[in-house]
Parts: structure tokens; C-alpha cells; sequence
């Protein structure tokens, strides 16, 4: 949950061939079973009490576009056999209708939830599963990817200025180090939270600590252990060189060649960053 999952069908949709036809969105775990069945599939006058028009479901008004089921983990059991016949055949009945409905749809599904374990615990038709399950896209926990958080911070802030009318010209190293340092649970949701309401508290220059929500600021933050840091590219410099480093046991030649720089470049990097040199080099071999 809140790692992006709406942002990432959007952008799928945008750039692709049917981008010109409709994107429809439609919450599967926030509706209760009959309403999610007339939404996807519409009804008929008379259908049922209340039914006074004939109503197009979210396939219809998809034809042609995308359709974005999100936590479709979430969908009854009951209406997964029907979403799994129109997946099939393309065809459906509107509640209450006589007349079949075709469409063309690409299906999009998103869920937090693991879908594997979902059937087996017989909470997920396994069939529907390997129907949807054509080209997967695991989306890691902002933890996980924390090389993406000065990009993030960078692209909040200049959304914020301009919903705001604001001009915050940036975040200090030391702020951004905490956000750096933080596990994010709530992921980049999160993180866009604690942004929007350092822009509350900030009247303008840089984000500060003073800005940031008391539970990221709570125990406190030491100093960067790269005192070169001054801004967020800075950052993502040092968290590269970090990642290659330690992806090849701080073996100096292999973490430049990683980087497509010369390793004369990687010390000038470091050493202009702060970074301390590791203990191994190039020529050091792994003690088995």
C-alpha cells in the first residue's frame, strides 16, 4: 500500500496505443458485492428497486481503453467467476439484461495483497489468477528503493509550489538525511505526507528538521556521514557509489566499473562527497 501502484497504470495507459480511448479506475475491495457487480457490468431499468435507467458498468465505458481493477485481491469469490468469463470470452449480461454486451478491454489489476497465498488459502480462484497474472510488475516498499527519495522530494516540492503558490527552493542535507535514514511504512504516500506538511510549516528558503513531522524528527538525527553533502543529486551520487561498493564487497575497481566511471573518478567522487575510502581495493581478492 502507497508505493504507487494508481501512478505507475496511468503512466501505462499514457503510453501506450490505446491511450486516446478512456482509463477507468474502479476500488474492488471498496464497494460491497452487488454495487461492485453493477459497476462493472451496469444494469437495466426495472433491474432492481431503484433501477430507474438503463446504467453503462466501468467495461463498457472502458471499450476500447484500460481498465484499472485495483485491490483486486479484495473482489468477492462470487463475482471473481463472472470477471474471469468476461476476461475469456470478452462478453457479459448487465444486471437484469437480456441483450450481451462485447467489449475490448485491456485489464490492469493491482493489488498489496499476495495473490499466490490468496489461493491457497482459497481466497483467490487460482484459474482467475493465472488469467490476470500475463506480465507482472512487483512494485518494492519505498524502504527498499531509497535511492528513488531525493527524486521523489524533488518532484513533491515542485508540485507543492505550484498547488501552494509557494517557492520553497529546496530541502537542507541534514533534513534530507533523515528522510533518507526513516523506514517509510506508509511508503511513498508517506513520504508525500511529511512533505506537504513541511511546505505547512515552512514559510519559505529550505525544509528544514524544524519543518518535518515530529515521528521522523522524535530520536533525533546525527550528521551526515558524508559532510560533502549539499544537495538531494548529491545524495543520490552517494548512495549509488554506496550501493556498488557494498554490491562488490567494497572492491573499488568493480564498484567503478559498475558506475561506467574510472576509478580515479570514483576517489574524486568520494573524496568530494566525504565518503571515506573503503579499506579494500581493486587488487584485494574475497578470503574464502
Amino acid at each position: 500500500t502507497g508505493t504507487g501502484k494508481d501512478k505507475i497504470d496511468e503512466i501505462i495507459h499514457r503510453h501506450s496505443p490505446t491511450a486516446r480511448f478512456p482509463f477507468v479506475k474502479i476500488n474492488c475491495g471498496a464497494l460491497p458485492l452487488d454495487l461492485l457487480e453493477s459497476e462493472l457490468f451496469g444494469y437495466t431499468k426495472g433491474a432492481f428497486t431503484g433501477a430507474t435507467r438503463n446504467k453503462a458498468g466501468m467495461f463498457k465505458l472502458a471499450d476500447r481503453g484500460t481498465l484499472f481493477l485495483t485491490e483486486i485481491g479484495d473482489m468477492p469469490l462470487s463475482l471473481q467467476v463472472k470477471l474471469l468469463s468476461v476476461l475469456d470470452d470478452k462478453q457479459f449480461y448487465p444486471i437484469g439484461g437480456e441483450q450481451c454486451v462485447s467489449v475490448d478491454v485491456r485489464i490492469i489489476a493491482a493489488t498489496h495483497r499476495s495473490l499466490r497465498d490468496q489461493v491457497k488459502k482459497n481466497k483467490f480462484r487460482e484459474d482467475l489468477f493465472y488469467r490476470l497474472n500475463v506480465f507482472p510488475i512487483h512494485l518494492p516498499p519505498l524502504q527498499k528503493r531509497k535511492e528513488d527519495i531525493p527524486l521523489l522530494v524533488d518532484q513533491f516540492i515542485d508540485r507543492f509550489n505550484r498547488r501552494q503558490n509557494k517557492s520553497i527552493q529546496g530541502i537542507t542535507a541534514e533534513a534530507l538525511s533523515l528522510l533518507m535514514v526513516h523506514p517509510w511504512p506508509g511508503n511513498v504516500r508517506e513520504l508525500e505526507n511529511a512533505i506537504e506538511r513541511a511546505f505547512i510549516m515552512c514559510r519559505g528558503g529550505l525544509i528544514g528538521l524544524e519543518h518535518l513531522p515530529d515521528e521522523l524528527t522524535a530520536h533525533g538525527v546525527s550528521q551526515s556521514t558524508a559532510p560533502g553533502i549539499k544537495t538531494a543529486h548529491d545524495l543520490l551520487d552517494a548512495q549509488a557509489i554506496q550501493s556498488a561498493l557494498d554490491q562488490h564487497h567494497n572492491n573499488r575497481t568493480a564498484a567503478a566499473r559498475m558506475l561506467g566511471i574510472h576509478k580515479t573518478t570514483l576517489f574524486r567522487r568520494m573524496k568530494k562527497l566525504g565518503m571515506p575510502l573503503p579499506k579494500r581495493d581493486g587488487r584485494s581478492r574475497r578470503t574464502k
